[in-house]
């Protein structure tokens, strides 16, 4: 099963499990992370494509870490004007892990399965 996601302007394959870089986001290392703009899923060779996002869908993730990335040279020149500059940059960065892809049908069992749980114990508590 996978997904794919939009966030921060670019678009993303997970599944669960995946360690995926995304540009800095606004969460704390250890704090649980929710992607609601999904834009296609696939579950066991089913697709849902959304228009423009899949309704009832969302991917579960945990921060990792933040960072930043290995650094690029960004030089100017300008040739026979003695014009040279200079300039380095790091991207920083989110690494996050995807932990769940949620549908709606897996809710609906989750909700069923929980219903089940609560009746067996009411039961238990009647006899």
């Amino acid at each position: 099963m996978y997904a794919i996601i939009e966030s921060c302007g670019k678009q993303y394959k997970v599944a669960e499990g995946d360690v995926v870089f995304f540009e800095k986001l606004d969460a704390e290392e250890g704090k649980k992370v929710t992607f609601d703009q999904v834009i296609l899923v696939s579950e066991e060779g089913k697709v849902q494509v959304g228009a423009p996002y899949v309704k009832g869908v969302k991917v579960e993730g945990k921060v990792v870490a933040h960072g930043k990335g290995k650094k690029i040279i960004v030089f100017k020149m300008k040739a026979k004007k003695n014009y040279r500059r200079k300039q380095g940059h790091r991207q920083p960065y989110t690494k996050v892990e995807i932990t769940a892809i949620k549908t709606a049908a897996k809710k609906a069992e989750a909700a069923s399965a929980k219903a089940e749980t609560t009746k067996k114990a009411t039961e238990k508590v009647e006899a």
